[in-house]
């Protein structure tokens, strides 16, 4: 194997991946895996957490349950202690909790000067101290370990404006800020040892959006439909899509790379609709 495709492996390295019980964290965590590394699947749901635990075992692979809640700080840090009683280092963190919550959506037959406060701010915790929390927590392990990868999730709505989903929109910006404020704060206490970048997914259809953006009859919502005309892939996008961009972040083949957004979207904030 050549040495540019060794630079890809995540052999040996400990990734411990938050929301890692969801959709999009299933094919994290087995990315991860079949990378090499030895995978921290976090979640709220224990059976979910175990039966992804057993999994990855049985395909060969390494892996730990730890449950908590990413707004839990008691719970991330015996999480944390947990990785490093079995394992003696943390190497990566990929921050994939978060979500839109029912609450926060504001319906266009809805008074604006009137939103559900309480859900606004929900979803502005869950997206952004549910990053900022795991991000001090784990990422002063990778530090004392010399250093690694973190890895958070945006989304287009950080960039484009999409309606109904204020509450949401506002915690990835918030992120967006995050990962850039905290990537160069990194590289000035710790030089290029820790590093910290995200993703930037468009549309995949996950349990918190599935309502939105369909019909429940195996169809899209107009909503959908809409976002697929101005999809120039014509489609949403698969959870095995984010797979590349995911490796390439926690990899040293992106160890020069920090405070940077990918997107991953079919090239839908790239499109002007004309």
């Amino acid at each position: 194997m050549s040495k540019e495709k060794d630079s890809f492996s995540l052999k040996g390295k400990v990734v411990v991946v938050t929301g890692a019980t969801g959709v999009l964290g299933l094919s994290f965590i087995n990315a991860i895996s079949n990378a090499g590394g030895i995978v921290g699947v976090m979640g709220r749901n224990e059976k979910v957490a175990n039966e992804r635990v057993e999994k990855i075992i049985a395909n060969g692979g390494e892996a730990i349950a730890l449950i908590a809640d990413v707004m839990n700080r008691e719970q991330l840090i015996a999480s944390r202690d947990m990785v490093l009683a079995k394992y003696g280092r943390i190497d990566g963190l990929v921050n994939g909790a978060g979500g839109n919550v029912p609450e926060a959506i504001i319906q266009p037959d809805e008074d604006v000067f009137n939103v559900n406060m309480d859900g606004m701010r929900k979803a502005m915790e869950v997206n952004l101290w549910g990053t900022v929390s795991p991000t001090l927590i784990f990422g002063k392990a990778i530090a004392e370990n010399g250093g690694g990868s973190i890895v958070n999730i945006s989304s287009v709505s950080a960039e484009r404006t999409l309606t109904k989903v204020l509450g949401y929109s506002l915690g990835k910006a918030a992120v967006d800020c995050f990962t850039k404020w905290f990537a160069v704060e990194l590289a000035k206490r710790h030089g290029d040892k820790i590093r910290m970048n995200s993703i930037m997914p468009g549309f995949f259809l996950t349990e918190q959006n599935r309502g939105l953006l369909t019909d429940g009859q195996g169809g899209y919502s107009p909503r959908g439909t809409a976002v697929i005309n101005h999809t120039p892939f014509n489609r949403f996008g698969n959870p095995e899509d984010l797979e590349g961009a995911l490796i390439w972040m926690l990899s040293d083949a992106s160890k020069f790379i920090t405070g940077t957004k990918v997107s991953v979207d079919g090239g839908f904030s790239a499109f002007s609709g004309v």
